[in-house]
């Protein structure tokens, strides 16, 4: 298997591990919004699952977006012709990156006051770390489009 299609794989397989994961948030997603546990069974837990209406949404959406934009990116990563160890690194770049997104947004759902909005805030550990996840993708992303955007705009010779 040549390195391209390993690449393509990597991301492919990250993208179902965070459709996956986005499903099972989903699950939290639906017990937080009826306050109880149940799945197709006679009886319940009586449980509020902790976070917000909007906590729970965004880590599903994160989770469904970043998988299917793994998936896009690895249709659209032979189109790129980057050197087999540029498309390993930007293989390895977005991977991480969806992650720290999905993850940071999980922080909000299980622990108080904690959407990483701000990036030291001092009093809330938890906060901070989902902060800094964010960061840490977003600087991933960012350096990932602009090595794309100047592959695909340069004008050729």
């Amino acid at each position: 298997m040549n390195e391209l299609r390993k690449n393509q794989r990597f991301m492919m397989g990250h993208g179902a591990l965070l459709l996956l994961v986005g499903g099972l948030v989903g699950f939290g997603f639906l017990f937080h919004l009826i306050g109880e546990i149940r799945v197709l069974l006679p009886w319940a837990i009586d449980y509020q699952v902790p976070g917000s209406y909007k906590a729970w949404r965004m880590t599903h959406l994160e989770a469904i977006m970043n998988g299917l934009g793994l998936w896009l990116f690895a249709a659209t990563l032979p189109i790129l012709e980057f050197s087999p160890t540029t498309n390993r690194r930007l293989s390895i770049g977005v991977v991480i990156a969806s992650w720290t997104f999905v993850i940071a947004s999980f922080f909000d759902c299980i622990f108080p006051d904690s959407r990483g909005i701000k990036i030291v805030s001092t009093t809330n550990l938890t906060n901070d770390i989902a902060a800094w996840l964010f960061v840490v993708g977003i600087v991933i992303y960012v350096t990932v489009w602009i090595k794309i955007a100047r592959a695909c705009l340069r004008t050729s010779d």
